[in-house]
C-alpha cells in the first residue's frame, strides 16, 4: 500500500523524476535508459525509487510493456515541459555572449515587415548571426528556442502577464483594394459585396472585428479563403477583391498605389509586442532598439475616411 507524504522542494528526487519523465515520454525503459546513457535496469530502479518517495504507483502492467497509471499521466507532461524550460534557459545563458541571434516571428509578419528592413540591421551590426524563426501560430514560441520573439496581444492581457514583453506597436485595420477593382465596383462601407471579401483561415474574425469597430454592418464575407494572410494579400493585389489588412503589412503597397484603403484604418484592440529571452544581454538590446527605430519611422496610417461613392457636402 502507497502511503503519500509532502516533500519539501530541496528534497525532490530529481534524478529520479528525470528517469520517469524519459520512461513516460518515449514509452520505455530501455529507450529511456539509451537516452539517458544508463541501462534499463538503472531507469527502473530510479522509477521504482520516485514511486516509494510520491507514495503513488506511476506505472503498470508487465515491466516489458508497463502503461502510465492515471497519477502517471498527471505528472508526465508538467515534468516534460518543467524539464524543457530548464534545457532551454541552460542553452540561453551558455549561449548569451556568442554572435547567433535567434528571432521568432509570426510568418506573414516576418516575410513582409521585418525582412524587407533587416538590411538595416545588418548593416549596423554585421558581426550578429541573425537566425529567422516564422511561426504558424503564436504558440509555437513556447516550443523553440528564440532570443527575441515578436507576438500579438490578441487578449489584451499579456502585457500584464508577460514580464519581459514591450508594446511595439498597436494594430490598425482596414479594407484594402486595387485602385481598378474600388473604382469598378464604387461602394459604402458598409455595401461591400460579399464575394469580392477575401477571407485569411488565420484571421477568420478579420472582418467581423473591422465592421464592429468601423460602426458598419457589410453583409458576411462568402469570398474566397487562403490558408495565411501573406496569400490573401496577394489575392487582393491581384485584384480578386477586397482584403481586410493590418497597416503594417500593406504600407508599401498603399504608397506605391499598387492597393489603397477606400475607408481608412481604425485600432483593432491587439498589438504587437517583442518578448525577450534574457532581461539584460547585448546584442538583444541592440536589436530591440533598433526594432524601435524602425516603428518609430512608421508613418500613420491614414485617417477614416469618407465611403466610396459617397455624396460629400
Amino acid at each position: 500500500m502507497y502511503k503519500a507524504h509532502k516533500m519539501k522542494r530541496r528534497s525532490l528526487p530529481l534524478q529520479a523524476l528525470r528517469a520517469f519523465e524519459a520512461a513516460g515520454r518515449l514509452g520505455r525503459m530501455t529507450a529511456a535508459g539509451d537516452e539517458l546513457c544508463v541501462t534499463h535496469g538503472a531507469v527502473s530502479r530510479q522509477v521504482q525509487h520516485l514511486e516509494d518517495v510520491l507514495g503513488l504507483a506511476l506505472f503498470s502492467g508487465p515491466r516489458t510493456r508497463p502503461h502510465l497509471t492515471e497519477a502517471g499521466r498527471a505528472l508526465l507532461p508538467a515534468l516534460t515541459s518543467a524539464l524543457d524550460q530548464i534545457e532551454s534557459a541552460v542553452q540561453a545563458i551558455t549561449r548569451a555572449e556568442d554572435d547567433v541571434l535567434d528571432v521568432s516571428c509570426l510568418s506573414t509578419l516576418l516575410m513582409r515587415w521585418l525582412i524587407p528592413r533587416l538590411h538595416d540591421f545588418h548593416s549596423r551590426h554585421p558581426e550578429i548571426d541573425l537566425r529567422l524563426r516564422a511561426l504558424e501560430k503564436q504558440d509555437d514560441v513556447r516550443s523553440g528556442r528564440f532570443d527575441v520573439a515578436i507576438i500579438v496581444d490578441e487578449t489584451r492581457s499579456l502585457i500584464s502577464t508577460r514580464q519581459k514583453a514591450d508594446v511595439l506597436f498597436p494594430e490598425w485595420l482596414g479594407p484594402v483594394a486595387t485602385p481598378e477593382l474600388v473604382s469598378r465596383h464604387p461602394a459604402a462601407a458598409g455595401d461591400l459585396p460579399a464575394d469580392r471579401q477575401l477571407q485569411t483561415k488565420t484571421r477568420p474574425n478579420g472582418w467581423a472585428m473591422w465592421s464592429a469597430v468601423a460602426g458598419v454592418s457589410p453583409p458576411p464575407p462568402v469570398g474566397a479563403v487562403f490558408e495565411h494572410y501573406y496569400y490573401t494579400l496577394e489575392a487582393a493585389t491581384a485584384g480578386l477583391g477586397y482584403c481586410i489588412a493590418p497597416w503594417h503589412l500593406v504600407m508599401s503597397e498603399i504608397h506605391s498605389g499598387r492597393l489603397v484603403a477606400p475607408f481608412g484604418f481604425v485600432e483593432s484592440g491587439y498589438s504587437y509586442l517583442v518578448e525577450r529571452r534574457l532581461p539584460s544581454n547585448t546584442k538583444i538590446d541592440w536589436f530591440c532598439a533598433w526594432l524601435a527605430g524602425e516603428v518609430a519611422t512608421m508613418p500613420a496610417p491614414p485617417a477614416r475616411l469618407a465611403p466610396v461613392g459617397a455624396t460629400r457636402s
